[in-house]
């Protein structure tokens, strides 16, 4: 390491910045929005460095050769498309011990710039020696993605009690352990969900800190997360964190396993899921699998395909967590409707030819047969049919029945966002058939006039995407 990651406090005096044209630019408003006070040698001549009031309010356009120039007070020196006298610069400031760095000039540097990721008091630097900006630049993405956006307020929520508690505990080790007990468990959460003021009462709340510390019983949770689709890459950041975080996970059979890889290696996973013709352990016993997980001090996932509140029975595992008064939250998902529908390129409104959308299930023929097809005969209406394979039949029969053309353009689309999957598209007449072609589910019925505007049938074969055009051609 020939760096050292250090944090200059920039309330200790001005920085100043030497340079021209974007080069000048592009590094002064990274120091701005750090909050550094600049006097700038804009040696060009050009002192219009197009900011707003407010940040003119921090610079200083310094006038006069910057080589002569008086350096007391300073805390570090900048230099950016400043040519010759950047290395000039970096041999004064180095006499005088000041830190410079001269971009994209290790040689002549003392201390680079790294990747930030800026969470107000939660600050992350990523250097790579000034060897490869660009993988700075990816690593600094890959941090971002993972930190919850109000961690930098966490910290300042802790911040502000730390001096009361500090005062209150005089062991470090349990002092350690009450923070640590405060971050992870539901007044962290709490904060990270943006319910500060709960938060704050809770933790005003604790009459005795060290006691709180003490327990030797830790607070449970459930989080019902919805795993999308399958593509491991639509898992949302909250989802991935939860997945992190989690000391056991109950998951549906459905969920893939690229999803499954992504969950901290010394997790237990319990899969509670089933597929279709395939018994599960039932609701009622998930619900009190993921109480027991709770109430033993255990954060629980309840990862489930898709999002959990569209066909996934959240609500009832809502309740169930309600009743037995465990702390829960719930985080989206992609529903596969909606992954479905960016995967091949429906969309499920069109100006002027489908203003409605209608999301429905039919597992089995009776769930079909039980549907009220007359509601759904509006050819503005677009009908999404999740777990409809083997309803197809009854599906089709019900429409038929109620009114809806034969003609309708119909997909049918297996798997979808995963790399095996596989669209089907024609009429309504033709449902069974478009079920058949796709190889197995699970799948997604669209039904309605915008699957003319499907326009990605690139995992299908030549032979099928010649059948449906023939076919939506008649």
């Amino acid at each position: 390491m020939r760096f050292l990651p250090v944090f200059l406090d920039l309330k200790a005096g001005p920085v100043v910045l030497i340079g021209a044209g974007e080069l000048l630019r592009a590094k002064l408003r990274v120091l701005i929005a750090a909050g550094a006070r600049l006097r700038v040698h804009a040696i060009d001549g050009n002192d219009d460095l197009g900011l707003g009031t407010d940040a003119a309010a921090h610079i200083e356009i310094a006038a006069g050769d910057p080589l002569t120039a008086d350096l007391s007070g300073v805390i570090a020196i900048v230099c950016a498309g400043a040519g010759d006298v950047g290395v000039a610069m970096s041999v004064r400031a180095k006499s005088l011990g000041l830190p410079v760095n001269v971009m994209d000039d290790l040689e002549h540097s003392s201390f680079i710039f790294p990747a930030i990721v800026d969470r107000g008091d939660v600050v992350v630097a990523v250097g790579t020696g000034g060897t490869s900006p660009v993988v700075a630049r990816r690593v600094r993405e890959k941090i971002e993605a993972l930190l919850p956006a109000r961690i930098g307020e966490l910290a300042e929520f802790i911040g502000g009690f730390r001096k009361s508690i500090n005062e209150r505990i005089a062991e470090f080790p349990l002092r350690r352990r009450f923070w640590e007990r405060v971050i992870d468990g539901p007044i962290g959460a709490a904060v990270l969900a943006g319910r500060k003021a709960e938060a704050d009462a809770s933790l005003k709340a604790i009459a005795d800190p060290s006691d709180f510390a003490r327990a030797d019983k830790p607070e449970g949770s459930v989080a019902l997360v919805g795993a999308g689709p399958g593509d491991p890459d639509l898992l949302t950041i909250k989802a991935l964190r939860a997945l992190q975080d989690a000391d056991i996970v109950f998951h549906d059979e459905l969920v893939s396993p690229e999803i499954l890889d992504r969950i901290r290696r010394d997790t237990t996973r319990v899969p509670v899921g089933r597929r279709v013709g395939k018994p599960g352990i039932g609701q009622d016993a998930i619900n009190k699998r993921m109480i027991e997980a709770a109430q033993s001090g255990q954060r629980v996932v309840r990862l489930k395909g898709g999002d959990p509140f569209v066909f996934g029975r959240g609500g009832e595992e809502v309740e169930a967590l309600r009743a037995a008064g465990i702390s829960y939250s719930i985080i989206p998902g992609i529903t596969a409707g909606l992954g479905g529908a960016a995967d091949f390129e429906v969309p499920l409104t069109y100006r002027h030819e489908a203003t409605r959308i209608t999301f429905l299930t039919a597992h089995k023929a009776r769930d079909a047969e039980a549907v009220d097809w007359s509601t759904l005969t509006d050819t503005r209406m677009t009908v999404v049919v999740y777990m409809g394979m083997t309803a197809a039949p009854a599906v089709r029969a019900g429409l038929f029945a109620a009114g809806r053309s034969p003609e309708t353009p119909v997909g049918v689309f297996a798997r979808v966002t995963r790399p095996d999957a596989q669209g089907a598209i024609g009429t309504l007449r033709d449902l069974p058939e478009l079920v058949r072609r796709t190889q197995g589910g699970p799948a997604i019925l669209i039904i309605g006039d915008v699957v003319r505007h499907a326009g990605s049938l690139r995992r299908q074969t030549p032979k099928q995407i010649i059948s449906d055009l023939l076919d939506a051609a008649e």
